[in-house]
Formats: structure tokens, sequence, C-alpha cells
């Protein structure tokens, strides 16, 4: 004859019911960690474009900093603010210059040829 379910012991009818519910909830995390990692892409996509966005704009800050810096070098610019600031500059007198010329290696003097010119300058520390 067949089997008699109520012979059958109450573990051996638990074992499917605990196989559906590991395999559902296995199912189900997976569904969730996906949605939540497809979450973490997404925010993580915001936040690059975001920063994407800062960084062009300090590239140009930067950029026009770098222009002003320039401007600000510009030899005719820093005898102008030299003057706005009654520093007392002045171009040096050619008495007051010294002169350096640079030999190249095949024409470098002996130590016994080697000649040095000082000038003295009269601008005071």
């Amino acid at each position: 004859m067949g089997n008699n379910r109520k012979g059958q012991s109450g573990a051996v009818r638990f074992v499917p019911a605990c196989k559906a519910v590991l395999l559902c909830t296995l199912l189900g995390g997976s569904c969730v960690g996906y949605v939540v990692q497809k979450n973490k892409i997404f925010e993580l996509g915001q936040q690059i474009g975001v920063r994407q966005v800062r960084l062009e704009r300090l590239k140009k800050e930067n950029q026009v900093l770098a222009e002003h810096l320039a401007t600000l070098r510009l030899p005719r610019r820093l005898a102008e603010r030299a003057r706005e600031l009654n520093l007392g500059l002045a171009a040096p007198q050619p008495s007051q210059m010294l002169w350096i010329t640079e030999l190249l290696p095949a024409e470098a003097p002996s130590a016994t040829n080697v000649q040095f010119h000082y000038v003295q300058s009269s601008l005071k520390p």
C-alpha cells in the first residue's frame, strides 16, 4: 500500500518547508542587496557629478588668479606699485652693476686665469 503521511514524523514534513523558507530568504536577500548596491552607485554618481562641477569651477578660478598674478608680476606694474608705496627705489647706476660672463665648458679658464671684479654698491642695507 501507499505511504501514509500520518505515519511520518514531523521532522520529515518540516524539511521541505525549511528548504522553501531558506530559498526565499536567499532570493529576497539577494534582491535587497542588488537594490542597495544600485542605490549606492546612483549616490556615488551624483557625488562625482557635483565634484566635477566644483573641479571645473576651481580650474577656472585658478586660471583667473594665475592671469592676475602674471599681471602683478609685470615690471611696469611692479614699478608703478613701488611708486605708489613711496619705497624710494630707482634703477641702479652703471657703476653699481656687476656683469658676469658665462664661459662654455671648452672655454673654461684654469684656476690661475680667473679674474674677479668687485663693484662696491652705494646702497646700504
